[in-house]
């Protein structure tokens, strides 16, 4: 079967929810698909959107999760309230400084963690070049056998301007103590809790 690197994101963000969390915000949603499974943890889980046809589709696919079209980079967000806050490949969306907005609205112990996208600029990051067209391929491949397809409502594509280099010195500015781990596919993991 073939590497579906949108499953092994999921898994990886899974294994670093906080052990007693039950409330989350999953920002950038799409249709849903990661807050159906912070759903099925117990979760009691707010998943938002810009994008109106991709909350009347995961609206329709349903799941658990409360889907609202906001932006969050502007939408008034309770204070000190969630648990957990997602961020998965939508933060090059919006400004970055848009992480103290979720900062603030995390309860004590609360964990922001961000799957994000960073403009490749280095040896390692043209080096990959090939090694990701090739698990593209795989994963359409294994989408054709399964019969699965492309995703109902394409998700918005935007090239992320931040370099890793600046993600992490945003990172350290406006949330110290924040580790960013740089992940394949020019993708990087971002883990903050609220002490």
């Amino acid at each position: 079967m073939p590497f579906d690197h949108n499953d092994h994101y999921h898994r990886l963000l899974l294994r670093k929810l906080p052990r007693h969390g039950r409330t989350a915000l999953d920002v950038g949603c799409g249709t849903g698909r990661f807050a159906r499974r912070l759903a099925a943890r117990g979760y009691e889980v707010d998943a938002v959107d810009p994008s109106a046809e991709v909350i009347a589709v995961a609206e329709r696919i349903g799941g658990g999760p409360r889907f609202r079209r906001t932006d969050a980079a502007s939408a008034a967000l309770p204070k000190a309230h969630y648990d957990v806050i997602t961020c998965l490949a939508s933060l090059h969306h919006m400004p970055f400084r848009t992480v103290t907005r979720f900062r603030d609205a995390l309860a004590p112990g609360g964990v922001l963690l961000v799957l994000g996208c960073y403009a490749g600029h280095s040896w390692w990051d043209l080096a990959a070049v090939p090694a990701n067209a090739v698990a593209r391929a795989g994963v359409s491949a294994g989408e054709r056998l399964r019969g699965s397809g492309p995703a109902v409502v394409p998700a918005p594509v935007r090239a992320p301007r931040m370099s890793l280099t600046d993600v992490r010195a945003e990172a350290d500015r406006l949330l110290p103590g924040a580790r960013v781990r740089r992940l394949l596919y020019w993708r990087y993991l971002l883990t903050y809790t609220v002490t």
